[in-house]
């Protein structure tokens, strides 16, 4: 059969450095850091004291009190960002394109889901006498798949719906399943993404224990540094990120605004370790020559690659060697950049809003940097383009962009200019 072609026509983000596409693109261009003490709870004896939070979130601004306390964090924050991200593609609002909502679905990525829920009703629990009071909204507003539920409630869309969860390659493997359903006729649109609200005790002091985390304090906005030969672990964050994929046709047909193309994506497994990459890159190598394979396009077609990048000791080193196998010598013409050095690790949140990235990186010519850079690793090519500390112009035909997770999932995809 012959697939159809998925093009991106709306987009919505709610980051630790914007809350709103626009915020959130300013703030990649200029380099800023999302870091900072964080405020979530007193986190004085924790070994990391610093996330990447949202700033001036008020949930009421956009979603009823009352409904809004029967949902996690991590919920509020995909209906924030899929509503952006639909207003945008005139899905919602005055004067908005009607489809069929039979066609119109929602597949939504989190790698742990509603945190925060669980660690409050379990400490409710054992602060009291044992008697089970819990409320009759834990279960629903903890389940991962909730999000994508919630967001296809809340505007009538009755196609496929569900969540994955794949560790921080999550809301990679969202997109990559709307692609795929779009492609194959399923769907004529599809709201996908990610989203992670994993700023809690639980999350600092887990990662912690696994020595994951930086532990930079006293200076933390600077935390996040990939290949840097300082760097000492990644910096946890929290959001959503999220795409409307469509079918060419279908928007066409309606008259919406192009963002880029959807070409290809990729997924593979390490199988190699619960938490650390293959030391020799062998399932990112994988996953970028399957998005490849997937998009029909040859190494020397890609201008950008987003990294993982999230500025370990042991992933930023494998990765590279990774691009280097893959595009052979186009890694020296490619720009590459990890924008978690500005938005710290959004875990399951990460492909959504790297994806974004991505795209804006494509329509605009722009890409964005990678900061905090100060010490060559000798273990890292610096012969690569790193995009170190500033944004760079240039024309983008295609970016990919990377996500690896915990127990080996990795996930690419590809996006490219619009013609």
């Amino acid at each position: 059969m012959e697939l159809k072609r998925v093009v991106v026509t709306g987009l919505g983000a709610l980051t630790p450095i914007g809350n709103t596409v626009e915020a959130y693109w300013e703030g990649l261009k200029r380099g800023q850091s999302g870091a900072a003490p964080i405020t979530r709870f007193d986190a004085s004896k924790f070994k990391t004291r610093f996330a990447c939070e949202l700033k001036d979130f008020d949930v009421q601004q956009f979603i009823d009190r009352r409904d809004a306390r029967r949902m996690d964090l991590f919920t509020q924050y995909a209906i924030v960002a899929s509503d952006e991200a639909l207003r945008d593609a005139n899905l919602i609002g005055d004067g908005a394109h009607e489809m069929n909502p039979d066609r119109a679905g929602v597949i939504w990525g989190s790698g742990i889901g509603g945190f925060q829920t669980f660690m409050s009703e379990a400490r409710d629990f054992y602060a009291g006498d044992g008697t089970p009071r819990f409320s009759p909204f834990f279960i629903p507003m903890m389940i991962s798949d909730i999000a994508a539920g919630q967001i296809s409630m809340r505007h009538g869309y009755r196609g496929p719906n569900f969540c994955t969860v794949s560790a921080c390659a999550s809301g990679t493997n969202a997109m990559i399943d709307a692609f795929n359903y779009i492609r194959l006729g399923k769907a004529d649109v599809i709201v996908t993404g990610g989203s992670e609200a994993a700023v809690t005790e639980g999350g600092i002091g887990g990662f912690n224990a696994l020595k994951a985390l930086s532990t930079r304090n006293d200076e933390c906005e600077r935390a996040s540094r990939p290949f840097d030969s300082t760097r000492d672990g990644f910096v946890l964050g929290e959001g959503a990120g999220a795409v409307i994929l469509e079918s060419y046709d279908h928007a066409v047909a309606r008259g919406a605004t192009i963002y880029a193309e959807m070409v290809g994506g990729g997924m593979s497994a390490d199988a190699h370790h619960l938490t650390a990459p293959h030391p020799e890159g062998l399932g990112a190598r994988n996953v970028m020559r399957s998005a490849l394979e997937d998009a029909g396009m040859s190494p020397e077609d890609v201008d950008y690659v987003n990294v993982h990048g999230t500025s370990t000791p042991l992933g930023d080193v494998a990765e590279t060697l990774a691009i280097k196998e893959v595009f052979g010598d186009h890694a020296y013409k490619l720009s590459i950049s990890s924008t978690k050095s500005m938005t710290g690790h959004l875990l399951g949140a990460a492909g959504a809003i790297e994806g974004i990235a991505s795209i804006l990186a494509v329509k605009h010519g722009v890409i964005p940097p990678t900061i905090n850079f100060e010490h060559p690793d000798e273990e890292i090519d610096q012969a690569l383009d790193l995009t170190l500390n500033e944004a760079k112009e240039r024309p983008v035909r295609a970016a990919l962009s990377n996500t690896f997770g915990f127990g080996g999932h990795n996930a690419s995809v590809i996006f490219k200019a619009f013609h």
